[in-house]
């Protein structure tokens, strides 16, 4: 059974990082691009809501018996073949879940700009993603 009291936790947690990212949704990308402690706040609470993305998925996944993910971006597109979550909403997670690989792999320099622009439209993405995990533990 869905710990129910464990996904409502940790979705009040991502409403929370929401709710501090948009203090940040008017940022210039000159600005965050000359402040290492804006891109710190950012990039790191950007990618604990991801972390938490996966970890609520994981947990429904498990829950569920349904096939084991290969890879964060896998868990969302497991998600989206059991119809928990949209095929757009699946695409977005899946850039999220890769944007948060560059992060803490420093794979690539972090585009500033692709920061800014989550920021100033993806951060109702996430709370799309909280509404259709609501749906499915009521």
């Amino acid at each position: 059974m869905v710990d129910k009291i464990l996904i409502m936790r940790k979705l009040a947690e991502l409403e929370t990082y929401i709710k501090q990212l948009q203090e940040y949704s008017t940022i210039t990308v000159k600005k965050y691009s000359k402040d290492w402690k804006i891109q710190r706040i950012i990039e790191r609470t950007l990618q604990m809501m991801i972390e938490l993305c996966v970890d609520i998925a994981n947990h429904i996944i498990a829950d569920k018996k349904y096939r084991i993910p290969t890879s964060y971006s896998d868990t969302f597109q497991v998600l989206e073949e059991e119809g928990i979550i949209s095929k757009k909403q699946y695409k977005t997670m899946k850039n999220m879940a890769q944007f948060r690989n560059i992060i803490v792999h420093h794979y690539d320099k972090i585009d500033e700009t692709i920061v800014v622009n989550i920021l100033r439209r993806n951060l109702k993405d996430f709370l799309e993603y909280r509404d259709s995990i609501l749906k499915i533990i009521k």
